[in-house]
């Protein structure tokens, strides 16, 4: 069975400079792993890889929709097994980096998903709802049904809120339960997934770092020029941490120090949250960058591709 690399874990872990040097050494190409980093014009709030850094590395699963489009995650899994097949066809090494757990879960566990249960009456019902009372009644809705659901799903994500909530109602069931059922075929690569674990004030202070350097280099003329192009500041995309920041701020509702106190705060709080995902994920070996540098875990990384079953 072929072998995919999987690097995960946190926000401003280090988890793409680990894999362009490992996509270096051992001839491989980068498969994101970040729900934020599909948008267009998304750029410097998404951290994505420069475009120096891109060209000596193909990325893919990256700039795929605009900001006002759905995406699911039936659709990150079926275009990441594409990126997948099309990357070992040319003799590379496939790597997926980044910190969506529901990213990685979908392909290390080949989860399936429940599209062929619809139950458009209630849907209709659901978005009324949400029109008229507002997504968190919405999504007060889930919780009392599927609490599972409704931790790791955004209020503001109306369209995920729905879906659960549809296949509750017509299954009699919560969606997480389908999920966890759908993990029962086996995934088609051997993929060797590890976490990458920062010190708890390491990490704090390279996010701190992160953001002041997302500044610098222009995420508020990034925002501005979204909303010039006629997007709405209330989609989903932009209620991502750093996007709904600044345009608060923008809106005039707090000062742009205040809007950059606000990012690093939202940060280290997604930080935790991912921390706790990935250490749910079975199979994932964790290095400590802490313990290992850099030359240390490309060692560890190159020997789990080079290790016959």
């Amino acid at each position: 069975m072929k072998k995919v690399i999987v690097i995960a874990g946190p926000t401003a872990s280090g988890k793409t400079d680990l894999a362009i040097e490992l996509a270096l050494e051992a001839g491989g190409e980068i498969i994101s792993a970040d729900s934020m980093q599909i948008y267009r014009y998304m750029d410097i709030g998404t951290a994505k890889p420069t475009l120096e850094e891109r060209k000596s590395i193909p990325h893919f699963m990256m700039d795929l929709i605009d900001p006002d489009e759905a995406f699911s995650v039936a659709q990150y899994q079926a275009a990441a097994k594409l990126c997948i097949e099309d990357i070992l066809s040319r003799g590379k090494v496939p790597i997926i980096a980044g910190g969506t757990g529901l990213y990685v879960n979908a392909l290390v566990y080949n989860l399936t998903f429940s599209d062929t249960i619809t139950n458009w009456e209630y849907r209709k019902t659901l978005q009324d709802i949400a029109d008229e009372q507002g997504p968190e009644a919405l999504h007060d809705l889930l919780r009392k049904v599927d609490p599972q659901s409704a931790e790791r799903i955004h209020p503001n994500n109306v369209k995920r809120v729905i879906r659960a909530l549809e296949v509750y109602e017509t299954s009699g069931r919560p969606i997480s339960e389908h999920q966890e059922e759908s993990r029962l075929e086996p995934p088609p690569y051997d993929y060797q997934v590890f976490g990458l674990e920062v010190e708890r004030d390491v990490l704090y202070r390279r996010i701190e770092q992160r953001v002041d350097k997302m500044m610098a280099l222009g995420l508020l003329e990034e925002v501005e020029d979204i909303l010039k192009k006629g997007y709405s500041p209330n989609l989903i995309s932009l209620q991502g941490i750093g996007y709904k920041e600044i345009i608060s701020a923008i809106q005039g509702h707090c000062t742009m120090a205040e809007a950059v106190e606000a990012i690093k705060l939202g940060t280290r709080h997604l930080a935790k949250k991912q921390m706790t995902w990935f250490k749910k994920t079975e199979g994932l070996r964790w290095l400590n960058t802490s313990n290992f540098n850099l030359r240390a875990m490309l060692k560890i990384l190159t020997h789990a591709l080079n290790v016959q079953d």
